[in-house]
């Protein structure tokens, strides 16, 4: 099969390489790929900036969600048959979505929602299972809650404003003036232009904030909240916590405690908390994402659609930060 492919870390090209036909368990069935989205992720895998979380072999398959048709299944897959239609975000030792073909567990995947198109349906799983543990399962957020979702046009934030106003939320968001009627247009309640005013100057009393950014912005997150309020961030360090449910060992856990520490403090200091997000793969998650789709409630949002052959222009265009929405990249015969 065709797949894009790098060969060690770092910021060189990826290369569209002959790889073979991934091997596939009795769990898991065989999807031909129709489209994958290109995702932060991606980039900071080929970078190594991950190295201390993921351990992946060379040569090395990148892309993290998908959607496509199931050419095989597994002899101990029950729930989906040759022939479906499916998205999904695959494991995190599994991932290779930038190619013709991927084994996935059954466990991982979900029909794709009947009202997209392959392209649309890869656009979602990543940033919709992300926003959607941010909110219900670290936040816990509930009907009338008030939260901030940093750079709402992007891709995460596209959908987790949509996301949030599904769940009955009051949602203020930042954005530049480029994605002021973007944002607008997808229910945002307060639009904070990040390029004339500071957001932790205007808001205040919130439950959550989802933070997507990292740096100045997550510090400043704490400010805002409420006490007993959440900061759930994607672009921070990420917790001992998160290191134990990782299985990593003692030593790690040690260091990402000292590596998060700042942000703990900080939560501990206005009586907040802070949890870092490493979302994991669901298909029962995916078929609640799905429905929601399929009654209008969310909408895929798309910047660009790049050829197979093109994946990376795709992924120097995400690195430039001027997308609004996802970038896409189809394989040759998608519909």
């Amino acid at each position: 099969m065709n797949a894009m492919v790098i060969h060690k870390y770092g910021d060189g090209p990826v290369s569209l390489e002959r790889m073979p036909i991934p091997n596939m368990n009795p769990t898991e069935v065989r999807v031909e790929i129709k489209a994958a989205s290109i995702n932060p992720i991606d980039y900071k895998i080929k970078e190594g900036g991950l190295r201390p979380l993921l351990k992946y072999d060379f040569p090395l398959i990148l892309g993290n969600d998908f959607s496509g048709v199931i050419a095989e299944v597994g002899s101990k897959v029950k729930g989906f048959k040759v022939g479906d239609e499916v998205y999904a975000r695959p494991r995190k030792n599994k991932i290779g979505t930038f190619a013709e073909y991927i084994a996935v567990d059954e466990n991982d995947i979900a029909l794709k929602p009947s009202n997209l198109t392959f392209e649309e349906a890869a656009s979602i799983p990543l940033v919709g299972l992300t926003a959607y543990q941010a909110l219900n399962d670290v936040m816990k957020l509930k009907q009338g809650d008030k939260v901030l979702i940093q750079a709402g046009s992007g891709g995460v934030g596209t959908f987790a404003i949509q996301l949030a106003k599904a769940m009955g939320l009051y949602v203020a968001t930042t954005a530049s003036s480029r994605g002021y009627d973007l944002v607008s247009s997808l229910g945002a309640d307060k639009i904070i232009n990040y390029r004339e005013e500071k957001f932790w100057e205007v808001l205040s009393g919130y439950n959550g904030v989802f933070d997507t950014l990292g740096g100045e912005n997550l510090e400043h997150s704490f400010e805002v909240l409420k006490e007993g309020g959440t900061v759930t961030s994607i672009s921070g360090m990420p917790t001992a916590k998160v290191a134990k449910s990782m299985n990593l060992g003692a030593a790690k856990q040690v260091l990402f405690k000292l590596a998060s520490s700042k942000y703990t403090r900080k939560a501990k200091k206005y009586h907040a908390n802070y949890e870092f997000l490493f979302m994991k793969p669901s298909g029962e998650q995916l078929t609640v994402i799905k429905d929601l789709i399929e009654q209008e409630k969310i909408k895929p949002i798309i910047d660009k659609v790049y050829d197979f052959k093109d994946t990376e222009a795709a992924l120097e265009y995400s690195i430039s930060g001027r997308a609004k929405g996802k970038i896409i990249v189809k394989m040759g015969d998608s519909k």
